[in-house]
């Protein structure tokens, strides 16, 4: 951990990543294990929220408690990332939801936005970018632009696997954002020793493409 990495260290979450990288299982237990990691996740990345002091009557007494007080929106890239949507809504039914689509270019592995469904005015809202994977970083660092522009002070970005060259990426760029991951992997595949049918750019050894796992479209 580092002042804006957090890496979680839950026996169950180790356990249901051990999971997911499984190849003997299937998309429906894919899907329903990545939203179980979601919500495990999101109580950990919400930790620091704010809060207001309210007053509340018991069945017995009225006593001094505290309300959850910040505007959360959550931005799922798509289309990886709309599987960790309910995970996070369990915990943070207020929240709102927008999305972001993004594609790799498979030859400069950068991200080609098509899809922007975000408000204008973001200044009041925490968020949190959903994005199984942090690989070689594009994503993230594009939706972090592209939230900053509409007035995002605090952002956190929650995912499932890192690769170390993406969370340098991230960090470099933007260093006041937050990471949450359930584990980071050893590198990204190269040119070299790409496996049949993963182009470069995938983490390493990750779970293969948590879109097609999730979606059952591999």
């Amino acid at each position: 951990m580092t002042d804006n990495l957090v890496v979680s260290g839950h026996p169950l979450v180790e356990h249901k990543i051990t999971q997911l990288r499984d190849t003997t299982t299937d998309f429906r237990q894919f899907r329903s294990i990545v939203a179980e990691l979601s919500m495990i996740l999101a109580y950990e990345a919400t930790a620091d929220l704010d809060t207001k002091p309210v007053e509340v009557q018991t069945p017995l007494t009225t006593t001094a408690g505290n309300k959850f007080d910040e505007r959360v929106g959550l931005v799922p890239i798509l289309r990886a990332g709309l599987g960790m949507v309910d995970g996070m809504l369990s915990l943070i039914p207020q929240a709102e939801v927008w999305h972001l689509g993004f594609y790799r270019d498979e030859e400069t592995l950068q991200p080609v936005i098509y899809y922007n469904k975000l408000p204008e005015d973001l200044s009041t809202h925490t968020c949190f970018i959903l994005d199984p994977m942090l690989a070689t970083g594009g994503s993230a660092l594009a939706a972090v632009d592209i939230l900053k522009q509409r007035g995002v002070t605090r952002v956190k970005f929650v995912g499932l696997l890192a690769a170390p060259e993406g969370i340098a990426a991230l960090q470099g760029a933007h260093n006041d954002i937050s990471i949450h991951v359930a584990a980071v992997d050893e590198r990204l595949t190269n040119t070299a020793d790409a496996p049949a049918g993963f182009p470069p750019g995938f983490i390493w050894p990750g779970l293969g493409d948590a879109g097609d796992r999730q979606f059952g479209t591999r």
